[in-house]
C-alpha cells in the first residue's frame, strides 16, 4: 500500500504545476501556521504544486541537503513566493532574486547558503524561461558559481601544486560546456571557454619553461578562437606575462640567448591588449608590463638588484 501511495504521488507530481521559490518558506503538515512544521524550503528550490486553497498551496518539494542527501517532502506552505513559467515577468523576478542572493554571498556576514541559492536561481531562470534575454547570462552565472566554488575547493588540495594539470582532479566541465552548446556564438560561450582553460594550467611551474610556454600559447589560441570575447584583453595579458616570466626562467637555465626574443614577444603581446577593447585596469597592467620588460625588471621569481 505504501508503494502504491508513493507511486500515486509521483504521478500527480508529474502532472502538477511546477515553480521555483524566490523566498524561504516553512512547509507545514496541514494548512495553517499553527500546524506542525515539516521543514524550511530555501530560495531556488523547485516545488510541484498539487493544489491551492485559501492562500495555501500543497506542494511536493526538495528541502535542504543533509548528510544523507536531499529529502523530498509533501506538505502545505503559504501560496506566495513561488514563481512559475506563467508568472508575469517571472524571468526578471527569478533572475533578480539570484543577483540579490549572489550579492549576499559576497558580503561579510551575508546570508548563509546564499551562493547555493544564487546558483539554483540562475539555473532555474534559464530552464523556466529559455527564450528570455536573460537566459544565456543566467545559465553562465550559475555555471560560474559552481566553477569558482569548486576551484576554491581544488586550491585546498595538495594536488593543486602539481606541475602537470593531468595530475589533479579537474573542475567539473559539463555546466560550462552546456553554456557553450546552448548559447554558441555569444559572449556567454566565450566566457565559458575562458573558464575551461583553468583545467589546462599548471599548478606550479617549478621554475621550468614548459608550463609558461604552453600556457602562453593556450591564451593566444583562445583569443584567436574568441576575438570578440570580453576576456580577450585579459587572455592577451596572461600570455604576455608568461612570456615576460620566461626571460628569467631561461636565464636560470643558462639559456640567456632565448631571453631577448621572448622579451620582444612579451612586449608585442602586451601591446595587443590595447587593441582588444580592454578595461582601464587591463590596459594599465599591460603598459606596466611593457615598462618592466623594457627596463629589465623581472616579473617572475625572487630576483632583486
Amino acid at each position: 500500500m505504501v508503494a502504491i501511495g508513493l507511486a500515486l504521488v509521483a504521478v500527480s507530481a508529474a502532472a502538477a504545476e511546477r515553480g521555483v521559490m524566490v523566498r524561504e518558506a516553512v512547509v507545514y503538515i496541514s494548512p495553517g501556521t499553527a500546524a506542525e512544521k515539516l521543514a524550511n524550503i530555501t530560495r531556488g528550490r523547485e516545488v510541484a504544486i498539487m493544489e491551492r486553497a485559501n492562500g495555501w498551496a500543497r506542494v511536493l518539494a526538495t528541502v535542504e541537503r543533509t548528510e544523507e542527501g536531499d529529502r523530498d517532502i509533501s506538505g502545505w506552505m503559504q501560496d506566495r513566493g513561488i514563481v512559475t513559467a506563467a508568472t508575469p515577468k517571472g524571468d526578471l523576478i527569478m533572475y533578480g532574486e539570484a543577483v540579490d542572493s549572489e550579492a549576499q554571498a559576497t558580503q561579510r556576514g551575508g546570508r548563509k547558503g546564499a551562493a547555493g541559492d544564487a546558483l539554483r536561481l540562475y539555473e532555474r531562470t534559464a530552464e523556466y524561461f529559455p527564450t528570455s534575454t536573460l537566459a544565456g547570462e543566467a545559465l553562465y552565472r550559475g555555471a560560474d558559481i559552481r566553477w569558482q566554488l569548486e576551484k576554491d575547493d581544488q586550491r585546498g588540495r595538495r594536488s593543486s601544486k602539481t606541475k602537470d594539470p593531468r595530475d589533479r582532479i579537474p573542475i567539473e566541465e559539463r555546466y560550462m560546456k552546456e553554456v557553450r552548446k546552448k548559447f554558441s556564438g555569444t559572449k556567454w560561450a566565450d566566457l565559458a571557454s575562458f573558464n575551461l582553460l583553468d583545467n589546462k594550467l599548471c599548478g606550479d611551474w617549478q621554475g621550468e619553461p614548459r608550463c609558461p610556454e604552453r600556457e602562453a600559447e593556450l591564451y593566444e589560441d583562445y583569443v584567436k578562437d574568441h576575438p570578440k570575447s570580453p576576456k580577450a584583453a585579459e587572455a592577451l595579458y596572461n600570455a604576455a606575462w608568461r612570456y615576460a616570466s620566461l626571460i628569467e626562467i631561461y636565464k636560470g637555465e643558462g639559456k640567456a640567448a632565448n631571453s631577448k626574443p621572448v622579451a620582444q614577444r612579451a612586449i608585442a603581446t602586451a601591446q595587443r591588449v590595447m587593441t582588444a577593447n580592454p578595461t582601464q585596469d587591463w590596459a594599465a597592467r599591460a603598459q606596466r608590463l611593457i615598462y618592466m620588460v623594457e627596463n629589465n625588471i623581472p616579473v617572475y621569481g625572487n630576483a632583486v638588484d
